[in-house]
């Protein structure tokens, strides 16, 4: 059985990753815990019985070097990161010690621990990311593009990305980064805005909210889902040697369409009015406003487009997209308007 340590075990990704390796089998698969008492355990080990924790904390190099001897992985993904691009902007410093260092702390926990009597060599991911690429300085991206991250999260994540340049070239570690853009599914946070459309429109579908507020609505991005995504991470573990990759769907899509294909999913035609921040949309069939935009959820530095080239996965790994942009939302729709009946129906 290989043993495969994930960081960020409590995260979308880190779910979906989890039942990835579960389901497919040949592995034991341990998750990261920072803290006691995480809110989160009691669920994920009741989905996955089989799973096992463990303390550690990607702000502390000696406790991933504890967990590292006690767990003995094959394989270490690193999806830990403060992920929520609009907290970063709250927190710089402290998304910096956690996204970008925290790769930084694990991968010289694997020079220690690897290098040890009876210890197989340590295969590492890293979850880069597409708002590395932020002010876009070609259409569509690849591994080759310059980046421009506008936030302080892109920045983060690529430092985290060069650390893992760098100590692949100068330590001959089997250390690697996907590239991935947007990737969104039914276990996304709801502070994230494809989560929040998704719940916002089963509750206004149920009555239970008036209105969804948005802010940039014509922002462009390429959207996957997840569970695709996690299966390119195995992947990119079992090449014979470690190479970046761009994980996309190659299309690109508004928040506009994101929230059309919603309501449409819920039942809801809407109707759009308005210019700007003034700009609204009306269930049609009732003539009430469902959303309005807020300058509240600009960004102070907005991406406006970002397009995955993934040609280098698709024929490199074999990998290709199976959900589309109108099934991932649909999806999302779906398991969350299953979620707000349920609540209805149980009080």
């Amino acid at each position: 059985m290989k043993r495969a340590l994930i960081t960020g075990i409590t995260g979308q990704d880190g779910q979906h990753l989890t039942k990835f390796l579960t389901e497919m089998g040949g592995y034991e698969v341990y998750g990261l815990i920072r803290g006691q008492n995480n809110y989160k355990e009691k669920g994920l080990l009741k989905e996955f019985p089989n799973l096992k924790l463990i303390q550690g904390d990607l702000m502390d190099h000696s406790s991933l070097i504890s967990a590292l001897e006690i767990v003995k992985p094959d394989e270490v993904y690193n999806l830990g990161a403060i992920s929520f691009v609009a907290f970063s902007w709250k927190q710089p410093e402290l998304t910096h010690e956690i996204t970008g260092l925290g790769a930084l702390r694990m991968l010289e926990a694997i020079r220690v621990v690897g290098g040890k009597e009876g210890v197989n060599p340590i295969r590492f991911y890293q979850a880069s990311s597409s708002e590395m690429f932020g002010k876009v300085q070609e259409t569509p991206q690849s591994e080759k593009t310059p980046f421009y991250p506008r936030s302080p999260y892109g920045v983060a994540k690529q430092n985290a990305h060069w650390t893992v340049i760098n100590h692949r070239e100068s330590y001959n570690l089997f250390a690697c980064s996907g590239i991935l853009f947007n990737h969104e599914g039914e276990r996304r946070g709801h502070e994230f805005v494809t989560r929040k459309i998704t719940d916002s429109v089963a509750r206004i579908k149920y009555g239970l909210l008036e209105e969804l507020q948005l802010g940039n609505i014509d922002s462009k991005r390429d959207w996957g889902y997840a569970g695709d995504y996690v299966k390119a991470m195995w992947m990119m573990l079992q090449q014979d040697t470690p190479q970046d990759y761009v994980i996309a769907t190659g299309e690109t899509h508004t928040v506009r369409e994101f929230v059309e294909i919603a309501f449409k999913t819920a039942g809801i035609t809407i109707a759009w009015e308005g210019t700007g921040v003034n700009e609204i949309a009306k269930d049609v069939a009732t003539g009430k406003r469902v959303v309005s935009i807020s300058p509240e959820f600009f960004r102070p530095a907005e991406v406006d487009l970002l397009i995955g080239d993934s040609s280098k996965a698709r024929n490199e790994l074999g990998w290709k997209p199976e959900v589309s942009f109108q099934g991932l939302v649909e999806l999302m729709v779906k398991a969350d308007l299953e979620l707000v009946e349920k609540a209805v129906r149980n009080g």
